[in-house]
């Protein structure tokens, strides 16, 4: 999986198409991305005690990671990305502009 935890992705299908944000956590075992404020949905919470107020909390959910895209930092584009490697290193790049990731 091309994406990592901390990048800056935009959204490229399904309602929050067009939005972007900062990835959260990566599931690589089942391929989805958890990105803050998108795919929100509203969780009704019970009163667990007596006397205890019930609430709607709203979550992120995780997402497909073939819906979003990496926001390159040097060229602000959603990008696809590829790869480098320089001696022992491997880096990602981007694949219009060539920067680092």
């Amino acid at each position: 999986m091309k994406i990592i935890k901390n990048d800056t992705v935009k959204i490229l299908s399904g309602k929050d198409k067009g939005k972007s944000g900062k990835v959260l956590k990566v599931f690589p075992k089942d391929g989805k991305i958890l990105v803050e404020n998108i795919n929100i949905f509203k969780k009704h919470i019970r009163p667990k005690k007596q006397g205890e107020q019930g609430q709607i909390i709203d979550l992120s959910r995780p997402i497909y990671a073939n819906k979003a895209a990496i926001i390159c930092q040097s060229c602000g584009k959603a990008v696809k990305t590829g790869y480098r490697i320089e001696g022992k290193i491997k880096s990602r790049i981007c694949k219009k502009c060539q920067a680092k990731i």
